[in-house]
């Protein structure tokens, strides 16, 4: 006995971990695989489909309503959110910043309050009339234009412009979450490399290009990987923001936000986990498909 017990050691440190994932990973997925292919009438009344339920996807408005949506959001944070929090880095990176401690502390501390708690926030200072960003923009075009009327008060931000109010939320809530992983990367520039092109008479963008962009690059990517996989995911944000709807005309709706409907709302756990299904396999996809820039040499 003295003898396995080296061997079996390993193993049974190992064995909690492995029944959880088991029980708490593994066999919800394969449930949640035989239940994509059901239609279900409540907990107890199913019926086998096949993949009927992945046809229903083609052909559902709803559906490509939510991936519009989603897409959309997305992108906002690929192209809007990623680059600011990386010129905020470069300008928090500066050792002639005074305070830059502090700033970097302000930036990222809406990180800390939670997405539900930005939701709630974010309803308040949307909001028509006493709204706090209704009353900001009406003070600022009066004091800019001399015009009494103003920004108008009553701005249907959560009416009729629901996507961008989530996109500039999203921005104070991600972007100086962001600007750490930018900071840290900066931090692995090589100075040397950077006062060389200083001396053979490089400009900052020159020096931006070929010094700094190649060497966050792999930090890089993996923010972009991080933030589309989020993105894609969104779902506390719109359903507090919207009171558990899409909101006028479905322009809040996400992708899980309509994986949650159909589910949990209208009892079709079926149809819910085919939505879940497309939605995971196009993360894992979209997630191979960058991992190459991930291990690409610097140069290449």
């Amino acid at each position: 006995m003295s003898r396995l017990t080296p061997r079996i050691a390993p193993y049974a440190f190992l064995a909690p971990a492995i029944v959880v994932t088991l029980v708490f990973t593994l066999y919800p997925l394969a449930q949640s695989m035989v239940l994509s292919g059901e239609q279900t009438y409540g907990p107890a009344a199913t019926r086998w489909v096949g993949l009927d339920n992945f046809a229903r996807l083609l052909d559902d408005p709803l559906f490509w309503t939510a991936v519009r949506n989603t897409t959309v959001y997305s992108l906002a944070s690929l192209f809007i959110q990623l680059p600011l929090a990386f010129g905020l880095a470069m300008l928090l990176d500066r050792p002639s910043l005074r305070g830059r401690n502090v700033y970097r502390a302000i930036f990222f501390v809406p990180q800390l309050m939670g997405l539900a708690f930005a939701a709630v926030l974010g309803a308040l200072a949307f909001e028509k009339r006493a709204g706090l960003v209704n009353i900001a923009l009406h003070w600022l075009v009066a004091k800019c234009t001399g015009n009494a009327l103003g920004w108008d008060l009553d701005f249907p931000w959560l009416q009729s412009h629901i996507m961008p109010t989530l996109i500039v939320i999203s921005l104070w809530m991600y972007v100086g979450y962001n600007m750490v992983f930018f900071l840290a990367a900066l931090q692995n520039v090589d100075r040397s490399l950077t006062e060389a092109a200083m001396i053979d008479g490089a400009g900052p963008l020159t020096r931006l290009r070929h010094v700094t962009l190649p060497a966050v690059r792999p930090v890089a990517v993996f923010v972009v990987l991080l933030s589309l996989t989020g993105s894609f995911q969104l779902f506390e944000l719109p359903y507090i923001l919207l009171d558990e709807s899409g909101g006028p005309r479905n322009g809040g709706l996400t992708i899980v936000m309509y994986l949650y409907q159909r589910g949990f709302q209208q009892g079709d756990l079926g149809y819910a986990s085919a939505i879940g299904w497309v939605l995971g396999v196009g993360l894992i996809g979209l997630a191979l498909a960058m991992t190459p820039l991930l291990w690409r040499r610097t140069g290449e």
